[in-house]
C-alpha cells in the first residue's frame, strides 16, 4: 500500500492542487489591476511539483522543501516565482535540524511560516499593509501562533482545529485587502484604482489554507 502523506506533504500537495484548480480564478483576480497571469504562472509551477511528486527528495523536511522551492523558482514566471520559491526555501531553513517529515510539530509550522514571511519581505521589499500575499500570510501566522502558544482562550489543540483557525484568519485578512491601496508590484501602478478589489496573492493564500483545513478531517 502507498504510504500516507506526512502533515507537511499534505499541506504542500494540497497547495499545489489548489493552485492548479484555481488557475482561472486567480488570473481573473489579478487581471483587475495586474497582468492577469498570476494564476497561470502559479499553476504551471505547481503542476511540475505534482508531476514530480513521487521523485521529490524526502530525506529530511528541509530537503523536501528545498526541492519544491527549486521547482517553483524555475517554473513560476513573473515576480511570483522568486517570491514563492524564496518562501519555500526559507521555510526549509527553519527545519534544517529536523530529521524526519513525520516528526514536525505545530511549533515547527509556525517557525516555517515566520521564516517564509521574512524571506518574502526581503525578496519583495514589502511588508504588512502593502496589499500583497503578506497581508494574508502574516495575520494567518499570528493567529496560528496564538493558538500554538496557548495565548488564546479555548485554544485549538488538534491539527484539524489549528488548520481551521489558520484558514479563518487568512480569509478575513485576504478580504480586508479589498479596502487597501497596492504599494508593491504591478497593481501599485494603478494607484487608487487598486482599491476595491482583493489582492490575488492574499486570496491565493486564503484559498490554499481553506483547502488544507477542509481536507484535514479526512486524514488518518
Amino acid at each position: 500500500m502507498p504510504q500516507e502523506d506526512s502533515d507537511l506533504e499534505h499541506v504542500v500537495r494540497t497547495m499545489a492542487r489548489t493552485a492548479v484548480d484555481n488557475e482561472r480564478y486567480f488570473c481573473d483576480l489579478d487581471a483587475v489591476v495586474g497582468d492577469g497571469d498570476f494564476g497561470y504562472s502559479l499553476a504551471r509551477g505547481f503542476e511540475i511539483v505534482l508531476a514530480d511528486w513521487d521523485g521529490l527528495d524526502r530525506t529530511t523536511p528541509a530537503q523536501f522543501l528545498k526541492k519544491v522551492a527549486l521547482v517553483i523558482s524555475r517554473r513560476v514566471g513573473g515576480t511570483s516565482g522568486p517570491l514563492w520559491g524564496t518562501a519555500f526555501l526559507r521555510a526549509a531553513s527553519a527545519v534544517n535540524d529536523r530529521p524526519s517529515l513525520a516528526g514536525l510539530t505545530a511549533h515547527d509550522a509556525v517557525a516555517m511560516l515566520r521564516a517564509a514571511i521574512e524571506g518574502i519581505k526581503v525578496r519583495g521589499r514589502s511588508d504588512l499593509g502593502d496589499k500583497t500575499l503578506l497581508d494574508a500570510l502574516i495575520p494567518m501566522t499570528d493567529a496560528l501562533e496564538r493558538q500554538v502558544g496557548g495565548g488564546a482562550p479555548d485554544a485549538a489543540r488538534t491539527p484539524a482545529e489549528l488548520a481551521r483557525v489558520a484558514a479563518s484568519a487568512a480569509r478575513a485578512a485576504a478580504d480586508a485587502t479589498t479596502a487597501m491601496q497596492a504599494m508593491r508590484g504591478r497593481p501599485s501602478y494603478t494607484g487608487e484604482r487598486s482599491i476595491g478589489s482583493p489582492d490575488a496573492g492574499a486570496v491565493a493564500v486564503a484559498v490554499m489554507a481553506e483547502r488544507v483545513a477542509d481536507a484535514w478531517p479526512g486524514r488518518p
